[in-house]
C-alpha cells in the first residue's frame, strides 16, 4: 500500500485515465505485471500483484501470467465476494451508515471545507448526501463517485478477466478474506483516523490523475520498486489506518496463504506486496519460498 492508505484506496475507486491515450498501453517485451511463485510444505502456487482497475483494452496477460492461470488448480483473491455487487453494496451500506453523524463539513478542518464541497460536486454528489456516512465510508464513496464521473469502471480491472478465465476452465474462485473483513478494517477505525482519512480524500483527490498514470506504467513494467516510491510521495502515513488497512490484514492473509494446499493462483493487489510489512516478507518469514519469476 502507499505512504498514504488512502492513496492506495484512491486508485482501487477512482482510477483516473491518464495513461490511456489512443492506444491502450502494454507490457514492454521483457517486462510484465510482477509475478512470484511460492512454495511450501504441500504448495506450489504464484503470487500476482494486480491492479483493481484499468483502461479499457489494456493488454496484461504475457505468456508467463497466461501459463500460471492455465497450470492453477484454482484462483484466490483478496475476497471473491467482491463480484457480488448487490451484497458488497447492501453490506457497505450497513456497516458504513450511522445515525446522529455530523456534517462531513464539520469532519475535516476549515481551510479544508470548500475543497471538499468542490470534490463532492464535481464527483456528482454532495456533502449533504454524504453526511449520513461514517467518514471512512464518506472517503469511499468519494473516489467511488469520481470514477463514475469518469465513466470508468472495476470491469476492465485484472480481476474480473482472471475470474472469467477461471470459470470458462471450471476451476473454483476463492478469497482469502471476506468483503466484511475488508469494510471492517476501516469501520474499526478511530473516528480521529477516520476524519484524517476523509482530509486526506480532500488533499490528494487532484493528484490521482497523475499517480494513476505512473502506477498503471510501473504495473506494466513490473517495476515494484517504482510504486515503492510511491511512499515518499504526499502526506505521513496515518499509523492507525496503516496498521488496519495494511499491516493487519498482510498478516492475515500470510497465515492463510501459508496453510494452502495445491497449486492456487493468488491475485492480490501490488501494494500489498511492496514497503513495510509487506507480504512477500511475511510470507517468507513463515519458511515460504517466494520467487520471482517475471
Amino acid at each position: 500500500m502507499m505512504h498514504s492508505a488512502w492513496r492506495w484506496l484512491a486508485l482501487l475507486a477512482l482510477a483516473a485515465l491518464s495513461a490511456c491515450g489512443d492506444r491502450p498501453p502494454a507490457p514492454p517485451p521483457d517486462g510484465g505485471p510482477a509475478l512470484w511463485r511460492v512454495r511450501g510444505e504441500g504448495l506450489d502456487g504464484w503470487l500476482f500483484g494486480t491492479i483493481h482497475v484499468l483502461p479499457h483494452g489494456v493488454e496484461w496477460q504475457t505468456g508467463a501470467i497466461r501459463d500460471a492461470m492455465n497450470q492453477a488448480d484454482r484462483l484466490e483473491l483478496e475476497s471473491a465476494e467482491i463480484q457480488d455487487e448487490g451484497r458488497t453494496r447492501a453490506l457497505f451500506e450497513k456497516m458504513g451508515r450511522s445515525a446522529g453523524l455530523p456534517p462531513l463539513q464539520a469532519r475535516v478542518p476549515v481551510g479544508d471545507q470548500y475543497a471538499l464541497e468542490r470534490i463532492a460536486h464535481e464527483a456528482g454528489t454532495s456533502t449533504e448526501a454524504l453526511s449520513g456516512y461514517e467518514s471512512w465510508a464518506a472517503a469511499m464513496l468519494l473516489s467511488a463517485a469520481s470514477q463514475q464521473a469518469l465513466d470508468v469502471s472495476r470491469d476492465d480491472g485484472v480481476e474480473p478477466a482472471l475470474i472469467a478465465a477461471f470459470r470458462k476452465a471450471g476451476k473454483p474462485v476463492s478469497g482469502v478474506e471476506t468483503v466484511a473483513r475488508q469494510f471492517g478494517a476501516f469501520d474499526t477505525l478511530p473516528e480521529a483516523a477516520q476524519r484524517r482519512l476523509l482530509t486526506q480524500t480532500v488533499h490528494e483527490a487532484r493528484e490521482m490523475r497523475a499517480l494513476y498514470g505512473r502506477v498503471l506504467a510501473a504495473w506494466l513494467k513490473g517495476d515494484v520498486e517504482a510504486i515503492a516510491r510511491e511512499d515518499q510521495r504526499g502526506e505521513q502515513p496515518d499509523r492507525d489506518v496503516e496498521e488496519a488497512v495494511l499491516n493487519a490484514r498482510n498478516r492475515d492473509w500470510a497465515a492463510e496463504i501459508a496453510r494452502a494446499k495445491g497449486r492456487p493462483l493468488i491475485a492480490v493487489g501490488t501494494g500489498h506486496l511492496t514497503g513495510r510489512g509487506n507480504l512477500i516478507d511475511l510470507l517468507t518469514a513463515r519458511g515460504l519460498k517466494v520467487t520471482r519469476i517475471q
